[in-house]
């Protein structure tokens, strides 16, 4: 029931449809019923067991329903087969027709039933994916560090995908066969209320044995469920470094590893199966069991007692058989129901995240920088140790900085702290004065334009993945931009120029040309601060000088932090920071620090620098 709460959400915006599909599951179920209770006179009339009546019987009260409801049908029937000529033939015949009716109308609340289901179901469907994917693109950098990325695949698919065909597809079930054992039970009720008592002794019974072999399926396919995170975590971290894994002979490795983890789906899918297949079995050998002790029973009424006729017993027993049928499809839909149950908390793991990056309604459109940004005292760790400790800079608008030091040194998580990616543990980040805190994410990082020493690219053409910065763009603001990076020449050699699908991360593109795509987007972007991330530190010499060209030229009239590796890309910045173990060990503009020969001095000689 609980997890049934954390769907239903996903289920309002359909109510009407869920409306609509009740009522016409209730039609249904009547019908059904129906149709079944019209085979009782048929057979009375078949084997002539209809008593005559020639009185029309008079309704006295509701105690009194049974006999007159039975005596004004064998009225009815002695009325039309003694006025006329092979009057039970008549008879039949009609039955046959009310019988064929009853049935399309089953048939037709049924399908009526199931189309407004499916509206439901993949409406749920979409809105379920939706959001999961609007909350993994919210939650912060931090969340990602903790969950691999195939784990979180796994979900939005796999897991989404068990709810679909385990739990939302037993909705239906657990709406329509209700109503058919409702109505189905009313009218046993009315046939024989002795009959209809004793097979209520056998229900029971079989609801324990069911539920005794349905709680072990919850556990097991939360173990299928997550094996099959890892599985897709492998998967994705193969194909991201089969250069590595080539390159340094570790298919075994990798191997290994892979067949363990599907050796493990292997043997919880199995169990899981195991258990989820006897339901079925179980369920029939349970309905077999019951419609053999009511046969016995129930015979003995025909034969001896006389209490009931045998179309009467024969009809019982198919309504009997009618509600074995969704009795069993109920405890199916139980056992789906604890399958799905491990998915869906798995999903609303995500959903209930929080995300540690807050905004108020009180935060601030921020859409102009104006005078400065500055670092105040922060301290800053991932897990334990600090990576950075009581650091503090101001960064004046205009101005170029650059940080350089060793890998490890707080470099990079500083460039990740000013665009809030992180949230400082302790000190403050101000933007013209005011905490980055205060402001809508949003427009904080409007203002800032990243390009990485890994061009992120998009399995997409040249020129949605230069207009992601600004997705209204023409054509010919792309061009400049691309112009600017110095990218527009290799792009018009494209087959399809800007509309050449570059495959998944620019995959048909060298280093340098994706280098260049990126710094395009960064340009078309026009924000007043760039943030560029050891830019060139992978290209090689030509590429270089094309992407160190075109970052100067993006650079003028900005105000640029640059995380640098290669210190002649940095010479003229107008303050260089060394950093080492999250603290500045020195500051000043290349000349300064050349001549104070201190660690500054000691990396560019590294570099074979003048």
């Amino acid at each position: 029931m609980k997890d049934l709460k954390k769907v239903v959400r996903f289920i309002f915006p359909y109510k009407k449809y869920v409306f609509i599909n009740i009522i016409c599951n209730i039609f249904y179920a009547l019908f059904s019923t129906l149709s079944l209770i019209a085979f009782i006179p048929m057979l009375d009339v078949l084997f002539k067991n209809n008593e005559r009546v020639y009185t029309k019987p008079i309704y006295e009260d509701i105690s009194n329903l049974k006999p007159y409801l039975e005596n004004s049908l064998n009225y009815f029937l002695t009325l039309e087969i003694e006025s006329k000529t092979n009057g039970e033939t008549v008879i039949l015949g009609y039955l046959c027709i009310l019988l064929i009716a009853l049935f399309f109308f089953k048939n037709l609340t049924n399908y009526a039933a199931l189309y407004f289901m499916t509206i439901i179901r993949n409406g749920v469907i979409k809105d379920m994916r939706n959001e999961v994917y609007s909350k993994i693109i919210g939650l912060p950098i931090s969340f990602y560090t903790e969950k691999r990325k195939g784990d979180v695949i796994s979900r939005i698919t796999n897991d989404v995908n068990e709810i679909q065909w385990s739990f939302l597809s037993v909705l239906e079930m657990l709406v329509k066969q209700p109503l058919i054992i409702l109505f189905t039970l009313i009218t046993m009720f009315i046939l024989s209320v002795k009959l209809t008592l004793f097979i209520f002794l056998f229900i029971p019974v079989s609801g324990l044995i069911i539920a005794l072999i349905g709680k072990k399926l919850r556990s097991s396919s939360d173990k299928v469920q997550k094996e099959n995170g890892q599985f897709l975590s492998h998967v994705e971290e193969t194909l991201s470094g089969l250069k590595i894994v080539k390159g340094f002979v570790a298919e075994n490795i990798f191997k290994n590893k892979f067949f363990n983890t599907t050796n493990n789906i292997f043997n919880f899918s199995n169990k899981l199966m195991f258990r989820q297949s006897i339901a079925t079995p179980l369920s029939e050998l349970l309905g077999v069991v019951v419609i053999t002790v009511i046969l016995w029973y129930g015979g003995q009424m025909v034969l001896i007692d006389k209490t009931i006729s045998s179309g009467t017993f024969i009809g019982f027993m198919a309504l009997a058989y009618n509600i074995l049928t969704p009795a069993k499809n109920i405890s199916t839909a139980m056992y789906s129901i604890k399958r799905s149950g491990a998915s869906v908390d798995r999903i609303s793991d995500i959903l209930e995240t929080k995300n540690p990056l807050t905004e108020g309604p009180s935060s601030i459109q921020k859409d102009t920088f104006t005078s400065e940004i500055k670092i105040e005292n922060i301290s800053f760790k991932y897990k334990d140790d600090y990576v950075l400790k009581n650091f503090s800079l101001t960064i004046e608008k205009g101005t170029t900085v650059a940080l350089v030091g060793q890998s490890g040194s707080g470099k990079s998580t500083l460039a990740n702290l000013i665009p809030r990616f992180y949230d400082v543990n302790q000190g403050n980040i101000l933007v013209d004065g005011v905490n980055i805190k205060k402001f809508t994410k949003t427009s904080l990082r409007s203002l800032m334009g990243i390009v990485t020493q890994d061009a992120i690219l998009f399995n997409d053409s040249a020129y949605n993945n230069i207009s992601l910065a600004k997705p209204d763009a023409t054509l010919e603001e792309v061009e400049k931009a691309s112009v600017v990076a110095n990218a527009h020449e290799f792009i018009n050699d494209l087959p399809q120029k800007y509309d050449t699908n570059i495959g998944d991360g620019g995959g048909s593109l060298s280093g340098g040309q994706k280098q260049r795509l990126s710094i395009a987007r960064a340009v078309l972007k026009n924000p007043p601060i760039m943030i560029l991330d050891e830019a060139t530190s992978a290209l090689d010499t030509e590429s270089e000088k094309l992407v160190q060209d075109a970052l100067e030229k993006i650079m003028k009239n900005r105000t640029s932090i640059i995380i640098a590796h290669r210190l002649s890309t940095i010479q003229n910045a107008d303050k260089i920071l060394v950093m080492k173990k999250g603290q500045i060990i020195e500051q000043g503009k290349h000349d300064e620090l050349i001549a104070k020969k201190g660690e500054y001095y000691k990396l560019v000689t590294m570099q074979s620098l003048d």
